[in-house]
């Protein structure tokens, strides 16, 4: 689903689904990809981030951009709806890329600008949002859950979400 609206662009991980319940497959040494995306259908919707995407789809068309691989795909179209979040095209990583989140998403915000106005990124990650600000986009940090440093140096160390 596209239209001629601005785009909203939401990420999903500590944005929209609260990972607390999976944090404990990235502790330690030998982290439990397969495991930490596994138990990703059991997250928990974030009621503000959810709220959000919601009212954002009254003037925008929703658009959600992710780390999570694209083999989790299935299961986060089937997340989404579950939730009741508003239908929009979803942009994950490829299964073998595992350059830091900060790299891919402000690639995809960059191509989506060009075929139109990006009103506004919601993301946890506070280096994704920094480079995304130093980039021209306007965003807002979801501080609605508690920072994850296991999450954040997967998502900038590992290049895993």
């Amino acid at each position: 689903m596209t239209d001629s609206r601005p785009l909203a662009v939401f990420d999903l991980d500590n944005t929209l689904a609260d990972t607390a319940h999976r944090q404990r497959f990235l502790q330690g040494a030998r982290r439990d990809w397969a495991g930490f995306f596994a138990a990703a259908p059991e997250d928990p919707p974030i009621p503000e981030g959810v709220a959000l995407a919601v009212s954002s789809a009254e003037e925008c068309e929703v658009v959600y951009l992710t780390g999570r691989p694209e083999r989790c795909r299935r299961d986060t179209l089937a997340w989404l709806e579950h939730h009741g979040l508003p239908e929009g095209r979803v942009f994950m990583r490829r299964n073998d890329d595992r350059r830091p989140a900060r790299q891919t998403k402000l690639e995809v915000l960059r191509r989506l600008a060009r075929r139109g106005e990006v009103r506004v990124l919601v993301d946890d990650d506070e280096l994704v949002c920094a480079d995304a600000e130093k980039a021209g986009f306007r965003v807002v940090l979801a501080r609605w859950t508690a920072p994850s440093e296991a999450l954040r140096e997967a998502q900038e160390g590992e290049g895993r979400t």
